[in-house]
């Protein structure tokens, strides 16, 4: 390993050459559990630290548990927080996806939080980040920008209308769409399958192709997951192990208890 150089971040490179990327959720917010999950060959896994349990030194601990594997880690932070963000970047992660984005002006205050200035308002200290290898990776701080990638969440109609203008930021490098929140925003709370919901999903995936961005998604339902990417969808996260655990355990304990039901099936379009 040679530390004096950056290192590559696979994932922004694939939807760079148009490779689509399939994901996990990670939400057990446990560093074993994401080593664990970073044989099982998806390309990309989600530590997630807005919905679950995580803080940075969590986080921390899982991209390191997830280091030595060929699967890359993106980190989604509790909420589009500048201070948060230079924290994240500088224990290394690489790719951040941010939710809540309603608009461009937000977009753009969330691309800057990942840009040294001039360019942008990241914090400066890389002696302290694990993203430098302690200021051992030369020209870091030149060359951080081009290996970091912005994936913003449009989760609600107002980002919906303001699609257009957010994908026009420089800087934004994908759009993921929520379909949890952006069902609740449409007024179809917990029904993500609604046909409603499901048209504006496609429609959004078609305007950010058209932008030249990449689109992602979740969606536990894999019949729903292949509709996206065969719609264009890039990076699609097609299971969250909190719930994979969950109905493992249940189904197997139901083998052989009479009190316990077999799991159900995944609602159609269920997220998570």
């Amino acid at each position: 390993m040679n530390i004096s150089k950056l290192p590559v971040n696979t994932f922004k490179q694939a939807l760079l050459e148009g490779r689509s990327q399939i994901g996990l959720w990670l939400g057990l917010a446990d560093p074993y559990a994401a080593e664990l999950l970073a044989t099982t060959g998806f390309d990309w896994l989600l530590i997630d630290a807005e919905h679950a349990p995580n803080d940075v030194r969590q986080v921390l601990a899982q991209l390191q548990a997830i280091a030595p594997y060929p699967v890359h880690p993106v980190v989604r932070p509790v909420q589009g927080d500048v201070a948060l963000i230079k924290q994240y970047l500088d224990v290394g992660a690489q790719t951040l996806l941010i939710p809540m984005i309603d608009s461009a002006e937000q977009a753009r205050e969330m691309v800057a939080a990942t840009r040294y200035p001039p360019k942008g308002i990241r914090g400066v200290g890389s002696a302290l980040a694990r993203a430098s290898r302690w200021n051992q990776v030369d020209d870091y701080l030149q060359q951080a920008e081009q290996e970091i990638c912005v994936l913003v969440q449009v989760e609600t109609l107002k980002a919906l209308e303001n699609l257009p203008e957010i994908l026009q930021v420089e800087g934004v490098d994908g759009v993921f769409f929520g379909p949890s929140d952006l069902s609740a925003s449409m007024g179809h709370i917990g029904n993500p399958g609604a046909p409603a919901v499901q048209q504006a999903l496609v429609d959004g995936i078609a305007v950010v192709r058209k932008a030249g961005k990449a689109a992602g998604i979740l969606s536990t339902d894999l019949t729903l997951a292949q509709v996206y990417l065969d719609q264009g969808a890039q990076f699609v996260a097609v299971g969250v192990d909190t719930s994979l655990l969950t109905r493992a355990a249940r189904e197997l304990a139901g083998k052989f208890k009479d009190d316990i039901d077999a799991p159900e099936p995944p609602v159609k379009g269920s997220v998570y």
